[in-house]
């Protein structure tokens, strides 16, 4: 009893002890509670602990204090954005992972491929707003990050900083999940577009290459004999739907706007015929129009007869459509007949705008009147080809014809058309007869179609295609080319046409004397070579456009989608990437913005410094000059810095390959680079200019190139002189153009001694002022170089407004002054191979000659006046007698 009292004892001390650990617990836990009630809800629960940690010691006592812990960080939240934003991407994922599953499949219907892809374009642009929207939020955690620098491995951080770098971790693992979860869904929406362009190709090759029966076939035609009562009683009953639908929908009113659209369209369509010549203003009696006249016209003629015929037959269309009248299973039917009409018109309107048979003056297109008059009916005829058949099968469709049936008539069409165009490119195989004037060798007789061989080449070869395509069951195919045929052709008259009006209106209106290029000369201060340079800009940026539009066209019909076209424009415009390279034509052209307004900028700097602050200073003018210099450098660097920056070029990246080029160049490149930097110092500083007149060592030439490693200099004799860069950076270069063009020209001249050389000067310089290319300021100039015995010489000095006129200059001053002096007797008439000499020793003959002429009392007159005076004076003086020896014949 006793043991069983102490046992009962033990336990209930135990248990006792047991509830009151759980209490104190209990009481511990409310009193921390209450002590921080602003905690997060989260970090209320503590993590498990961590493996390999400190093991909890066991309880040693109610009054013993725990050891103090490390209390664990939370886990923030996801932000509001962030949640935001993986909404918006989670719509999108939806809309994407529908999409490629409605072109799961082999055989996909166009339209459900249409569907799918229309509105990629917005998704793809959602998405990638998102990735640069999330890109500087991403760049400024990470770096929020870096600043709280490497965790410590040795020791515990501390917890606001182990709480901060938990909440920064956080924030940067959010952004990069969320922006990487984007660009998976931008990949995604790039292989359905892939997709859907594959599987709209195959489909067109499939339907394209499918072959039918042949055109020829028994089997074919046999087929037709046995669906044709099927397919009459189908069109039996398609004329009953349309008398019940008139019997029932044809009400007064219904019939009244019927026949008023008929109506119009009738006046429309034959009024047009009247109103194109009246209003086209084509007059037979001006035999010289401008060309701009003549395109004025050509595109007067071709609206007024193409806008009204459309008119005409959306009016009807339109009436159908309103008044019901017509099954709705033949209104393709009503639709192809009215298209096929505005057709007929469009063609008749372009071949009367561009060849315009019977009025060649007004005829834009270089052809001869048999070409104009063939090649319009040649293409009237196949458009009226084209409209029936095109009639015909959407007749067949809307009286669910038989294939049999459907294929002949397409490959009806197709060789029909195949066989006028045959026939109008063997007319234009005829040639007109011409003799042959003289024997010799052979020469080729003119055309009297004007067309070109390789276009009439490309025209049988088409021929021939269609016809045989059609023959052996290539129907769809034949069909297609014909298609095509007409649709590139219209293109490529349409864009001739509309290159030939840029060219005239756009660079006509800049280049020529028009009153726009006068407004602009004086109201803008642009010069005419501006001008000129402005209008080859803009015809060149016209033609740009207009080809890049008639490819787009042109390659339509052949499964080309506009979406993927502008696609593929635009990515190459704002980035593509090649491997782990982005390459951004949009980015190219800010980079060289920027270039350009740092240099645009330096160049200012530097020109205040040149003309404004350093002439204010006491620095030599050696001095300013290097200031100048040193400054347009560092400009022009720091601009190329920041235009790498911006392309996000690294200067570490230029280090490294600086630092490999520079291998390259200490083994052996010295001389290549030598030239490189030269060529460069030469483009740069322009010391030497294409166009400029050099002189280099014994050639002296005009600059016809600069490339970076070499100058071509192109001599008077029409030899090509290269020279190296360095060359002219090292060497002695004389231009002769350097500041400006004028030049300078000395025409020597020697007059007689006895003439007065204030007089000769005067004449020698009215000379040099008649001549238009002599420059008025400064003006001429005569040097009197020297006082001979025989005769007095001088130099006419001359400017002229460009060097290169100076030989040309220079022989019309020699005949000028020739001329002048000559009639002034400043210049004696002297016989061939005459001249004066000088014989010394005789004036004993002299005095004798001189006795005899006193004694005879006459002495012969010379030329000027002088008479027996200034004989004896010649006589009588110790000078050496002069005497004119003509030299034998």
């Amino acid at each position: 009893m006793m043991v069983r009292s102490t046992l009962r004892a033990a336990r209930i001390a135990a248990l006792s002890a047991i509830l009151a650990g759980v209490g104190f617990a209990a009481l511990t836990g409310a009193l921390a509670q209450g002590a921080a009630p602003t905690q997060p809800q989260e970090q209320k629960a503590a993590p498990p602990p961590q493996a390999g940690g400190d093991k909890p010691q066991p309880a040693q006592g109610a009054a013993a204090t725990p050891a103090p812990a490390a209390k664990p960080v939370a886990k923030p939240v996801v932000s509001e954005g962030i949640k935001t934003v993986r909404g918006r991407l989670d719509q999108i994922k939806g809309d994407l992972d529908s999409r490629e599953k409605s072109i799961t499949g082999r055989d996909i219907d166009p339209a459900a491929l249409s569907r799918a892809r229309d509105g990629l374009e917005s998704v793809s642009d959602r998405i990638r707003t998102i990735i640069a929207a999330l890109e500087p939020r991403l760049e400024a955690a990470r770096e929020r990050l870096t600043q709280l620098g490497p965790k410590p491995k040795d020791t515990e951080e501390g917890e606001d900083v182990a709480k901060e770098r938990a909440e920064r971790e956080h924030a940067v693992t959010e952004i990069d999940e969320t922006q990487r979860l984007a660009k998976s869904l931008l990949v995604q929406s790039d292989q359905i577009v892939d997709q859907i362009t594959n599987k709209r190709r195959a489909a067109f090759t499939r339907g394209l290459f499918e072959r039918s029966s042949a055109l020829f076939s028994p089997d074919l035609w046999m087929k037709i004999g046995a669906d044709l009562p099927r397919d009459l009683k189908s069109l039996q009953s398609a004329l009953e739907d349309i008398l019940y639908l008139f019997s029932r929908n044809g009400s007064l009113w219904n019939l009244l706007v019927l026949g008023a659209a008929f109506g119009i369209s009738f006046a429309l369509y034959f009024g047009r015929r009247n109103i194109a010549p009246k209003f086209g203003r084509r007059d037979i009696k001006v035999t010289d129009p401008s060309r701009r006249a003549k395109l004025l016209a050509a595109w007067r003629v071709l609206l007024l007869g193409t806008v009204p015929a459309v008119a005409g037959s959306y009016a009807i269309y339109y009436a159908l459509d309103a008044t019901n009248l017509l099954p709705t299973r033949l209104m393709p039917v009503a639709s192809a007949i009215l298209i096929g009409l505005a057709f007929i018109a469009f063609v008749q309107a372009l071949c009367d705008a561009l060849l315009a048979v019977g009025k060649p003056a007004w005829r834009p297109t270089p052809v001869s009147d048999a070409a104009a008059w063939r090649v319009q009916l040649l293409a009237v005829s196949i458009a009226v080809v084209i409209t029936v058949s095109k009639s015909t099968e959407a007749l067949n469709s809307g009286i669910y014809a038989a294939l049999s049936i459907s294929i002949a008539t397409r490959g009806i069409g197709a060789v029909t058309a195949a066989l006028l165009l045959a026939i109008g490119l063997h007319r234009f195989a005829d040639t007109a007869e011409k003799e042959e004037a003289c024997f010799g060798p052979y020469v080729g007789t003119e055309t009297s179609s004007g067309i070109g061989g390789p276009l009439r080449l490309l025209g049988w070869a088409a021929t021939v295609l269609v016809g045989i395509g059609a023959i052996i069951g290539y129907v769809a195919l034949a069909s297609f080319l014909v298609d095509q045929l007409i649709w590139t052709a219209s293109l490529f008259v349409l864009f001739w046409l509309l290159i030939a009006s840029a060219d005239v209106f756009i660079g006509g209106s800049l280049t020529d004397d028009t009153k726009i290029a006068t407004a602009l000369q004086a109201n803008t201060g642009l010069r005419k070579r501006s001008l000129n340079q402005i209008a080859v800009l803009a015809t060149g940026l016209a033609r740009l456009v207009l080809i890049a539009v008639a490819l787009l066209l042109a390659l339509a019909p052949w499964g080309l989608d506009s979406n993927d076209v502008f696609s593929s424009l635009r990515s190459a415009f704002f980035g593509f990437k090649v491997g782990d390279v982005t390459i951004s034509l949009s980015g190219i052209v800010f980079g060289l913005g920027i270039l350009a307004l740092g240099v645009f900028v330096t160049r200012s700097i530097q020109r205040w410094l040149e003309n404004t602050y350093l002439p204010a200073t006491d620095l030599d003018a050696g001095l300013r000059n290097s200031i100048s210099t040193m400054a347009g450098y560092c400009g022009f660097l720091l601009a190329l810095a920041l235009a790498f920056s911006y392309l996000g070029l690294s200067l570490e990246k230029l280090t490294i390959v600086a630092g490999a080029l520079s291998v390259g160049i200490g083994f052996g490149l010295q001389s290549i680079v030598n030239n490189f930097v030269s060529g460069l110092l030469l483009l740069w500083e322009r010391p030497i200019r294409v166009g400029d007149q050099v002189l280099i060592g014994d050639s002296e030439g005009i600059v016809k190139r600069i490339s970076v490693r070499s100058t071509e200099i192109q001599t008077f004799d029409r030899s090509a002189v290269i020279v190296p860069n360095s060359n002219l950076i090292s060497g002695v270069v004389k231009n002769r153009v350097r500041g400006d063009r004028s030049g300078r020209v000395i025409v020597s001249v020697s007059v007689l001694r006895n003439q007065d050389p204030v007089r000769a000067a005067e004449m020698l310089v009215e000379c040099a002022k008649a001549h238009a290319d002599v420059l008025k300021q400064p003006p001429p100039r005569v040097v009197f170089k020297k006082i001979g015995d025989p005769f007095l010489e001088f130099d006419l000095i001359a400017m002229i407004s460009d060097v290169n006129l100076g030989s040309s200059v220079q022989s019309d001053l020699n005949f000028s002054v020739f001329k002048t002096l000559s009639e002034a007797g400043f210049i004696p008439a002297m016989g061939p191979a005459s001249s004066f000499i000088t014989v010394q020793g005789l004036e004993p003959v002299r005095d004798a000659l001189g006795q005899i002429a006193s004694a005879v009392g006459t002495v012969p007159a010379r030329k000027g006046g002088d008479t027996e005076e200034p004989a004896r004076r010649d006589s009588e003086s110790g000078e050496p007698i002069r005497r004119k020896l003509g030299a034998a014949p």
